[in-house]
């Protein structure tokens, strides 16, 4: 691991929150609209995102949502399932998010292999990833969140 603090803006993270999967559903247009337009009706909110496609063709959507919306999140999606032909509908409680961001990096390589492999290195294992030009967000196990979070502070010089 890197001797010298990597520039970072900061860590936004959340606890509480349960992990839920649209999984192996036939890949089609309007699939992920399906699902959070009827997150909208529910008056739900997803704090989290990641959409995959597999080999086969199939499409697994997994979000977070606030632990204590979970059981109304999940008959939603279980309707959802049924329309869009999705084989399983799953949920990973007790989980944390953790986010870390920079303004610069779009404009330096390895910043997520060092976000991974911290975690790594602290003995966490990440359940669900997803990054865009400025930002590592990872789902990890909520007896994780700590450990995690002390990880990245080891390794970003937090702003």
């Amino acid at each position: 691991m890197a001797e010298k603090k990597i520039a970072a803006g900061g860590v936004i993270h959340s606890s509480r929150l349960d992990l839920v999967g649209v999984m192996s559903a036939p890949d089609q247009k309007g699939l992920i609209a399906a699902v959070f337009q009827e997150l909208s009706r529910e008056g739900l909110n997803a704090q989290f995102i990641v959409q995959s496609i597999d080999l086969n063709n199939e499409a697994h959507i997994q979000f977070c949502v606030d632990a204590g919306d979970s059981h109304q999140v999940m008959t939603a999606m279980q309707d959802v399932a049924d329309r869009v032909g999705a084989r399983k509908i799953m949920v990973v409680e007790d989980v944390a998010l953790l986010s870390v961001y920079g303004p610069d990096f779009r404009h330096r390589p390895g910043i997520a292999g060092l976000a991974f492999e911290s975690l790594a290195e602290a003995g966490v294992n990440i359940l669900a990833t997803s990054t865009s030009i400025s930002t590592v967000s990872c789902v990890v196990s909520e007896t994780d969140y700590e450990t995690a979070l002390g990880a990245w502070r080891d390794v970003f010089a937090l702003g």
